[in-house]
């Protein structure tokens, strides 16, 4: 069954820029795609705010879109004051229906329907070709393995079943092939004798919460405008 278009998906008020601070339409707005905790979301927020982004980059996180109505993320957003947005796909009939509806709210973000990056923070789903097309060059990921080694899922069991001195993340920039994206940074955690897999995925999320938004200020400091 699909749900009215109406409630498929939810929107907050876009947040408010401080007194005296005006918003031009040429900012480059970030939009943060997230499916649970939203902790590299918090990390990038809070670096975009203590870095001011605005003023140096001209660039702000316009909103955080969950396909989960339950993502923790959300509430982290909003204690940021940042607009969020659901679009579950359970919802949906099919892949492409989500996806069409996913881009309509990503590109409602900004006034151009253009936004400057999309960022997938945490964000488990499969896009397609067509959808990963429509934001080549703008469509970022962070992945919790040394790429190209293990790409997809259970990375770090498959590390530790490896016998792997070293695992780690890495930035890439979103392509077809996956996880096969041109990589912007990468960032390398010791494997320890006593490791389980939850031991190591906590070292190496500190260390995504580092170079995630390294990488993406880097992207913006590259950008026209900046």
């Amino acid at each position: 069954m699909v749900w009215p278009a109406r409630r498929l998906w939810q929107a907050r008020p876009a947040r408010r820029a401080k007194p005296g601070l005006i918003i031009p339409d040429s900012m480059k707005n970030i939009v943060v795609l997230i499916s649970g905790g939203g902790s590299n979301m918090a990390a990038i927020a809070a670096t975009a705010l203590r870095d001011q982004w605005e003023l140096r980059y001209g660039a702000r996180i316009a909103a955080v879109i969950s396909n989960r109505r339950d993502a923790d993320g959300l509430l982290k957003a909003a204690r940021h004051g940042i607009r969020t947005d659901v679009v579950e796909h359970r919802v949906f009939a099919d892949r492409a229906a989500f996806e069409a509806q996913l881009q309509r709210t990503i590109d409602s973000s900004d006034p151009v329907g253009k936004p400057a990056l999309v960022v997938m923070a945490g964000f488990m789903r499969i896009l397609t070709p067509e959808f990963v097309r429509c934001y080549e060059g703008r469509l970022l990921n962070i992945h919790p393995s040394l790429l190209p080694a293990f790409p997809g899922l259970h990375t770090h069991r498959r590390a530790l079943v490896a016998g792997c001195r070293f695992s780690g993340a890495t930035v890439h920039w979103v392509t077809d092939a996956l996880d096969g994206g041109p990589i912007l940074a990468q960032a390398v955690v010791p494997i320890l004798a006593e490791d389980t897999e939850h031991d190591l995925a906590q070292r190496v999320l500190t260390q995504e919460h580092l170079i995630y938004p390294q990488a993406i200020a880097r992207v913006l400091g590259q950008s026209p405008g900046s």
